[in-house]
Parts: C-alpha cells; sequence; structure tokens
C-alpha cells in the first residue's frame, strides 16, 4: 500500500502480524524449557536493580532452551535469536557454566548434546578433527558473514578446551557421577585434540587458521574478520594464537587431571606437566608493553610470524582465574582490566579505547558484549580481586537498567552516548548475556564446590556489591536453599541440608 504524507501533516498505521505454527520442531525455542525448573530462582535485594535483572535473564535464557533432536531428554539454550537459534559450542557452554549455581540439568544436557557431535575424522571444509568439539549446528546450511558453513561447523579453538571445563565444575556441583562417567570417553578424546594442537611439530601455542577461505577468519569468540589488532588498529595475521585461547588450555588440562584421578584413570600428572608447560608459555610469550606507560599487560595473540599482538583487550580478563597467572601477573590484569582504557561506565570495552582501531559500537572493537564483562567480573573474583570484581559488576548493573533489565548480546558504552546503545544487529536473547545475571552471584558469594565430599564453601564479597540481599533457589548437589548476605558480606545459609556442609569463610 502506497503511503503519501504531507508536510505538517502526520498518519497513523498499525501494522498486525499473525504468526501460525506450521509443525513442531525440537528446534523451536521453548522446546526444553519445560525440562528445567527455575521457578524458584529469584533475589530480595537493597539493590532494586537486582531484582529484575535476574529475573529477566532466567526469563530469557528459558527461552531460548532446546531439546537435543537425538535426545530429546537432554537441553541446551541457543545461542541467541533472531540469528543463532541452535546450538553452538562455546555460547552453549559459557551460558550452562554460568547457570550451574542454579542447577546441573542444563550443563549435563549441553554436554551430552556436544559429545554426542564430538569430531571423529579429519574434515578439512568443515574444520572438524578427532575430539574436537563443533562450533555451529545448522539445519540448512548458511552462507552468511562472507562465509558457508555446512550443516555442522568445527571452527572454534576454544570449545573443546570450554567442554572439559565444564565436565569438570558440573561434577562438582553435583552433576551424577554415572552420568560423568559416561562422558570419560568424550573427555579422553578432548583432551588428544588439545595435546595433539601443542605438539612437536608447533611452537606449543593452541593456534587457528582457516585453511578453506570460506570459514572463519578468527576462531576464538571474538570471531570477526578484523577483531586481531595491534595497539596501533592493524589487524594480525592467521595464524593466531589467543592469549585466553592458552588459558582455557591450562585450566582444561588441570580440571581433566582432576577428573581422571576422582575416577582412577591414568594421565593425571602427564596433564599436570603439559598445563605447567603451557603456563611458562603464556609467561614468555604473551607479557608485553615493559617500558610503556600502564604496562606490562597481556597482549592480545601470537600472531603468524610468532610476534606477540600487543593490542590492549578485554581478553586479558578471560586468563585471570584459570591457573594460568602468578599472584602478582594476576594482580597486573586487574589493574589494567579496571583501567580507564578498557573499563566503561556500562562494561568492558572489546578493546582498549587508545587502540587505532577502537570504535565504541563496533563488532569486536570497542563494544561492550554482556558476557565478556561477567566472565571478567567472575574471573577478577576467582583471583581474589573482590573490589575491582564489585567495581565490573555495578557496571553492568548500570546497563541492565539501561535496557530495561533485558541485556542485549552487545552494545556501545558512554564513549558513543550517555546511555548504552545496542549494536544494530544484537541477538536479543542472547544465551551467554542472559546467563551473566547468574554470574553476578558467582561474583557476590564466591561458590566452590565439591559434591564429591558433600561440601560447599562461599567467599562472599565484604562488602557486598550489591548492598543487602537474599538468594532463593541456588542449588548444590540436587539440593535447594537460601543465601542472606548483609550489606557488609555477612553471609548466611537459611536452610541448609542436614547431609551437605555448606561453609562460609
Amino acid at each position: 500500500v502506497a503511503l503519501q504524507v504531507a508536510p505538517g501533516e502526520s498518519v497513523e498505521v498499525t501494522l498486525t502480524v499473525v504468526a501460525t505454527r506450521v509443525s513442531a520442531s525440537n528446534f523451536d525455542a521453548d522446546a526444553g524449557s519445560a525440562l528445567v525448573d527455575w521457578s524458584r530462582v529469584r533475589v530480595e535485594a537493597q539493590d532494586s536493580a537486582l531484582p529484575p535483572t535476574l529475573a529477566a535473564g532466567v526469563d530469557d535464557l528459558r527461552h531460548l532452551l532446546m531439546t537435543d533432536p537425538q535426545d530429546p531428554a537432554d537441553l541446551f539454550a541457543a545461542a541467541g535469536a533472531p540469528w543463532y537459534l541452535t546450538l553452538f559450542g562455546r555460547d552453549s557452554l559459557w551460558a550452562a557454566r554460568m547457570m550451574l549455581p542454579f542447577g546441573t540439568d542444563l550443563a549435563a544436557g549441553t554436554l551430552r548434546t556436544l559429545a554426542r557431535r564430538q569430531g571423529i575424522e579429519t574434515h578439512v571444509g568443515r574444520a572438524e578433527e578427532p575430539g574436537k568439539i563443533a562450533h555451529e549446528l545448522r539445519r540448512n546450511p548458511t552462507g552468511d558473514r562472507g562465509t558457508h558453513f555446512g550443516a555442522i561447523y568445527y571452527g572454534t579453538v576454544d570449545a573443546t578446551c570450554l567442554w572439559i571445563s565444564l565436565l569438570h565444575d558440573a561434577w562438582r556441583w553435583g552433576m551424577p557421577e554415572t552420568q560423568v562417567e559416561a562422558l570419560l570417553p568424550n573427555l579422553s578424546a578432548a583432551i588428544g585434540w588439545m595435546t595433539a594442537h601443542t605438539g612437536p611439530a608447533t611452537d606449543g601455542l593452541l593456534r587457528y587458521v582457516d585453511a578453506t577461505g570460506t570459514g572463519l577468519m578468527n576462531q576464538g569468540w571474538k570471531d570477526s574478520g578484523d577483531s586481531i589488532r595491534w595497539r596501533d588498529g592493524r589487524i594480525a595475521e592467521a595464524p593466531i594464537a589467543l592469549v585466553e585461547a592458552q588459558a582455557y588450555a591450562v585450566e582444561a588440562a588441570t580440571f581433566a587431571a582432576a577428573l581422571l584421578d576422582g575416577f582412577g584413570r591414568a594421565g593425571g600428572t602427564a596433564l599436570l606437566d603439559w598445563a605447567a608447560q603451557m603456563r611458562a608459555r603464556v609467561r614468555d610469550k604473551f607479557w608485553v608493553g615493559h617500558d610503556q606507560p600502564g604496562g606490562p599487560w597481556l597482549g592480545i595473540a601470537v600472531d603468524a610470524a610468532g610476534r606477540t599482538v600487543d593490542g590492549l583487550a578485554s581478553n586479558m580478563g578471560h586468563v585471570l582465574g584459570t591457573g594460568t597467572l602468578s599472584a602478582e601477573e594476576s594482580g597486573r590484569v586487574a589493574r589494567t582490566l579496571t583501567s580507564p582504557a578498557l573499563l566503561d561506565t556500562f562494561g568492558i570495552r572489546t578493546l582498549a579505547s587508545d587502540n587505532g582501531g577502537y570504535n565504541p559500537i563496533g563488532y569486536h572493537t570497542g563494544s561492550i558484549w554482556t558476557h565478556d564483562s561477567a566472565i571478567c567480573a567472575w574471573n577478577l573474583s576467582r583471583a581474589g580481586h573482590a573490589r575491582e570484581a564489585a567495581v565490573v559488576v555495578r557496571t553492568l548493573l548500570a546497563s541492565s537498567t539501561a535496557f530495561e533489565h533485558h541485556w542485549p548480546e552487545l552494545y556501545a558504552g558512554a564513549d558513543a552516548l550517555d546511555r548504552p546503545a545496542p549494536y544494530p544487529a544484537a541477538c536479543r536473547p542472547q544465551a551467554w548475556a542472559a546467563a551473566s545475571a547468574a554470574a553476578l552471584f558467582s561474583v557476590a558469594l564466591g561458590p566452590e564446590p565439591n559434591a564429591r565430599e558433600g561440601r560447599l564453601v562461599l567467599r562472599p564479597c565484604r562488602p557486598s556489591p550489591f548492598g543487602e540481599m537474599t538468594l532463593h533457589g541456588m542449588e548444590f548437589a540436587g539440593h535447594s536453599f537460601t543465601v542472606h548476605c548483609t550489606a557488609d558480606g555477612t553471609t548466611t545459609v537459611l536452610d541448609a541440608p542436614a547431609d551437605l556442609t555448606i561453609e562460609v569463610v
């Protein structure tokens, strides 16, 4: 219908859209929502932004849950709507990991769904390799962003390590041991992939390169083609070794050793030695800026020529808490991560504001990603930097308020406007953005679970970053309980199960 509006006039138009479901599908949104019960998960808090942020996050994530067509009893979180409403390796894994304080069902389903599709052969076209965890599953091939993926694509350097870490953490939170043990063959295959890619024929770093020219140029979580930049804005050349991928590998090897030892399997000592060697490589290869103001800092990557890419970026926040850094190194990262170049009013920038390629609304070149800031905050907390972690979660709550508590995938911070502005094509809801609401409580409470021993230790922030709060619906080893924190961080478990030990330190 043609519509003409004369100068000085106005016309009101109402468009009504009626959607009709043609056929049911296990990949439709909400297909898995009935398999979780998060009805008890809620918080009462002095900070008025916290309750609606948690409620919106849980609700958004629930609406992204799907079931595996190969076993509808297993569920996972689709990456996001509308563009990525399907299984993604790292996205689904991170969302499940963030939600562990509220139950292990999502983690268990995600682990098994990805294990069924674990790589079994070498196939260059889909980047498949034995033991590798997939990046993306599609019902139909896609050709977006100049790429062409088949029904399944394995172009990710980090999902395999993240799968191992989720298996370990789910075990510690109380995933039934029979279910964990059933995945040990997949664990061995994942370990094999990880260690093979840092073997004698390489420089010992976990690298990626698109061998086809039609896959992803970058294969970490910052997977856009222009995301890995030198300080002056130049784009780094592949093969690329990301700093966080090495840290994920250190953590995965350490956790895999604990799993093998816990189930009486051999190989744990060799993995700890491997992790120590990787830790030494990070120390040797990634520190840059020794003679510059604010230095030294962790570079974003090592490029094809073996040079350390000196871009200052949020990637370093993913290294904290993984066991890769010494206490002194960790302190350096905490200071840099919360410096004005990276920390915005509404979160942590993906790329520092003084980088030659900085763009506050660039996809991975200065925008703020909700999950990235949440992971950085959690890792700051895990590394013992409670004050810095609290500062970051306050910026996240500020952005949540601006978005009516439903976080988008990414947004521009205060450098662009006086309030955050969503990236034009951002997913909303998006799984790891929604699950970031749960990560706020891992920062506030510092949980350290050990279900095998029936013991959960809480190391709360003091003072509490949210003031007084009462969190309902936490779950450990299958038991639900409530935690109360006063403004000074004094923490009490109100209804601890009699057969479990929950200790506040």
